[in-house]
């Protein structure tokens, strides 16, 4: 028989979701831990309890006299292929490598220590694992929007949390991420007016990847008033080398003279991935067609040619997050925030300047820059599609 739920203001125990749920503690344990003795409709009972409640294991993590446990979690991407990839990129190690040295850096000489998870992209979050970690740290810091907003809100109730390179609309937590859309917006700019590249082809990120989207909405307002310039067609990849060399070889599948003026990657893997398919056909970069990434990652200064890129701070993103939550663990009732961090436009010689070049420039933040036309299709903008069987 389900029971009373507990009184306003008390402390939510196990024994409570026990009771409200019909169950025995030890049913809720599992259920908390995602142990799978448990039938399914048990669990979703369960579940919906610990949802009503706002339960979050460990009483001691809610406790008025709690002390702290310097521990601070981090909730990392693991992105799901369907072909065969890098477990690096899987991973996306090389963006969380840099975050992780930034956090170290800022915590390294106060005692504190770094939990870490991942959570696989394209599932539902795994509920009672975040709750369970949630009871062993004193904060979170979460990547990448990988969790929902409404989830997000109820984990910003029970404990201070900061999403690095979250949506800048986010209103469920703090966020810390880079100015992608300025950024983006200078590179695309310079490929227009500096070289005169007036057709382009984009290879997006993933749809969920609130970077991604920026990025996108920074080409589409570019694009939007220019009427001289065309997005001649697009691919949704992963932010892989290999969505890349997908993009490469459904442009070289669709004939040479169909080329585009430009390929504008929504990072520098997936640019590698069409440099390597372009250099495998005989295609000539930047003589035949341009490239340019996002990120700045080191492996794109080393390509044939150098990638022209978008510098992001990916060690201050995890330095600045940090600093974040550790001003709410001291100060819990600041005001939420979201922290832009500037970028800077790499100009290398992939997207036509001349060979040799490395020029840094720092890139002021664009404001009153929404697009004027909807966010998220890029459709509307294609003149010719050139990927039948990928495009966005």
């Amino acid at each position: 028989m389900r029971q009373a739920r507990p009184k306003a203001g008390s402390v939510v125990t196990l024994y409570d979701v026990a009771s409200m749920a019909g169950v025995s503690t030890a049913t809720v344990s599992r259920v908390v831990h995602g142990q799978d003795r448990v039938r399914e409709s048990t669990r979703a009972r369960v579940l919906a309890v610990i949802d009503e409640l706002g339960y979050v294991p460990d009483g001691a993590a809610q406790s008025l006299s709690r002390r702290r446990k310097h521990v601070i979690g981090l909730v990392c991407v693991e992105r799901t292929a369907p072909k065969l990839q890098y477990d690096i990129e899987s991973m996306s190690l090389l963006f969380y490598d840099e975050i992780l040295r930034g956090v170290e850096t800022r915590i390294r000489h106060q005692n504190w220590s770094l939990l870490i998870t991942y959570l696989e992209e394209g599932n539902e979050p795994d509920l009672p694992r975040l709750l369970s970690l949630s009871g062993k740290v004193d904060g979170l810091l979460i990547g990448e929007g990988i969790v929902p907003s409404p989830f997000l809100a109820r984990l910003a109730e029970r404990l201070p949390v900061v999403v690095i390179a979250g949506n800048p609309r986010e209103r469920a937590a703090d966020v810390v991420t880079a100015d992608n859309r300025s950024g983006a917006a200078a590179l695309v700019t310079h490929l227009i007016e500096v070289h005169d590249r007036k057709r382009l082809y984009y290879v997006d990120g993933p749809p969920t990847a609130p970077d991604a989207r920026e990025r996108r909405m920074a080409l589409m307002h570019v694009l939007h008033g220019r009427p001289d310039c065309q997005l001649v067609g697009s691919l949704h990849g992963l932010f892989t080398v290999g969505s890349g060399e997908e993009a490469g070889q459904a442009l070289l599948a669709s004939g040479e003279d169909q080329l585009p003026d430009a390929v504008v990657c929504a990072n520098d893997q997936t640019a590698i991935g069409v440099l390597q398919a372009f250099s495998g056909a005989g295609v000539r970069v930047p003589d035949d067609v341009a490239v340019v990434g996002f990120d700045d990652i080191f492996p794109g200064s080393l390509c044939d040619p150098p990638l022209t890129t978008v510098h992001q701070p990916m060690r201050l993103l995890g330095e600045r997050a940090c600093t974040r939550l550790l001003d709410r663990l001291a100060r819990p009732h600041l005001r939420q925030k979201v922290e832009l961090l500037p970028t800077e436009l790499v100009l290398r010689s992939s997207c036509g300047c001349p060979p040799g070049t490395m020029i840094r420039q720092s890139v002021p933040r664009r404001r009153g820059h929404r697009p004027a036309v909807p966010a998220a299709p890029l459709a509307p903008l294609i003149s010719r599609n050139l990927t039948a069987a990928g495009t966005s």
